[in-house]
């Protein structure tokens, strides 16, 4: 049997956490190290589906990408969503930790999956984190093997990531060969891109302002949504706690579901 600060640490180490951003939430944010821990659920976030199916199927800790709370809470109440969510958490003495941008940002974290997986070369973090570890840090970007228009690019991000439609911007047989990725919101990333010399950008989702720009820099910009770009990975973190942690049952959410529609 493993323990809520076993998990913790071997995440830790997976994704350590001062590879976080500044303004984020990271680590064990509920519960206590000593609590044991035979059967974990990994979610992109905690909602109130996620957390039935977390009570119903007995996890005693919640590894969500999303920190729960994410910001600072002041009361904890049934007046609010998240103070529902976490009464219900402590009733049920389940723990949850968050490794978030942690995990955009490490050696084998989101961003670089996403780089792999649509095929880009000599792949590099867009801001390095500060230290030794040239291969750690915030998004990437690199080189596609051969140039692709815009219309290809699309057609592999939609395979990679499972998904049937998504939001561009830019001409359908614009020429991409450079590409930047940040995954879930990375309009801010924008800049980098641009002076990093891409002709590519994918990124979840960002604001009306942020692709006028990308437009404006002749940047082919591929909004897969914030959840497309993120949920993919925690089924692979499920695998990996499952092979990290011999005799605890670990499963990705099964009801969890991006809540924006196309109709």
């Amino acid at each position: 049997m493993s323990s809520v600060g076993a998990v913790v640490a071997c995440l830790e180490e997976f994704a350590p956490s001062n590879l976080a951003e500044h303004w984020d939430n990271v680590g064990l944010l509920v519960g206590d190290r000593s609590w044991p821990v035979e059967r974990i659920m990994t979610c992109l976030s905690i909602t109130p589906a996620v957390l039935a199916e977390a009570i119903q199927g007995k996890a005693q800790l919640i590894v969500t990408h999303h920190p729960l709370p994410f910001h600072a809470v002041k009361t904890v109440n049934s007046d609010s969503t998240v103070g529902r969510l976490l009464l219900k958490l402590i009733a049920a003495q389940i723990a949850v930790c968050s490794p978030h941008t942690a995990f955009d940002s490490a050696r084998v974290g989101i961003n670089q999956h996403l780089a792999i997986g649509l095929g880009l070369q000599e792949i590099a973090p867009m801001i390095p984190a500060n230290g030794s570890d040239p291969e750690v840090g915030s998004g990437r970007f690199g080189t596609l093997a051969e140039d692709l228009t815009l219309l290809q690019l699309v057609a592999r991000v939609k395979s990679f990531l499972g998904i049937e439609s998504l939001h561009v911007v830019g001409r359908d047989e614009q020429v991409v060969s450079r590409v930047a990725i940040a995954c879930g919101s990375g309009g801010s990333f924008l800049a980098q891109a641009v002076e990093l010399k891409c002709d590519g950008f994918i990124t979840g989702e960002t604001n009306y302002h942020t692709c006028l720009e990308a437009e404006a820099r002749n940047l082919a910009l591929v909004l897969p949504g914030h959840f497309a770009s993120e949920r993919f990975a925690l089924l692979s973190l499920a695998d990996y706690l499952t092979d990290l942690l011999p005799g605890v049952e670990v499963w990705a959410s099964r009801t969890e579901q991006d809540p924006l529609r196309r109709l």
